[in-house]
């Protein structure tokens, strides 16, 4: 047969509901210690009697399992905060910097001359003067850059006169020591030439000159 199924009821006998209370409580004692070491998982109980009486069980250390509950109570009470002051701030600066841009972008649509349906005769004026003043600084600064490259390159040709003079002078004074190079080597030629001549005539003439003077025969 089946068991009847008990109904969960306060029990009226005092005795009785602490019997049941000693029993259930060792009992679920129990349960929770076979969850942690089946498990591996950090279980603490605490249940205080109808005469406040405290009962705990804890895996490990009760005081570190309370720390871990309170700091994820803590991580989910924040999560359900509604907006601090600085996400606040921060969305308004947002919105701030968000607007400056568009109205930025439409400001600069409006000076490449689009999006100009719309617009009065005064805004049309200011957009003039805005126009106007803004041609003004971009041919001051292009005057400025232009006179900066005549500037630079009127120092780069400088600075090429100078180098090509120097080369200049560089390549006169090599011309003029081949030439004089050429000469001497022409009179060193020259001086040798005049030399072999002289030696190979003298002594002929000197040779026929002595033996005229000695009186000797001649070999002719």
């Amino acid at each position: 047969m089946a068991r009847e199924k008990i109904r969960i009821k306060k029990i009226d006998n005092i005795t009785a509901r602490q019997v049941t209370f000693s029993k259930r409580r060792r009992g679920i004692f129990k349960k929770a210690d076979e969850l942690s070491v089946l498990c591996d998982a950090d279980v603490a109980l605490v249940i205080f009697s109808a005469t406040g009486k405290l009962f705990e069980f804890s895996s490990s250390r009760m005081r570190d399992i309370l720390g871990k509950y309170n700091l994820h109570a803590s991580n989910i009470n924040k999560m359900m905060d509604p907006p601090s002051t600085h996400l606040q701030l921060e969305n308004c600066n947002l919105s701030r910097l968000s607007k400056e841009i568009e109205d930025k972008t439409k400001q600069l649509r409006k000076l490449r001359g689009e999006d100009l349906d719309g617009l009065n005769l005064e805004e049309l004026q200011r957009l003039e003067k805005m126009l106007e003043s803004g041609l003004s600084r971009v041919t001051e600064k292009k005057g400025e850059c232009v006179m900066s490259q005549i500037s630079s390159l009127e120092k780069r040709g400088s600075e090429l006169v100078d180098e090509n003079k120097r080369l200049r002078e560089k390549l006169e004074t090599f011309e003029r020591a081949k030439m004089m190079a050429s000469k001497e080597a022409v009179e060193t030629e020259s001086a040798t030439t005049n030399l072999s001549s002289y030696d190979s005539g003298a002594p002929l003439e000197d040779e026929s000159d002595t033996s005229l003077k000695l009186g000797l025969p001649s070999w002719e």
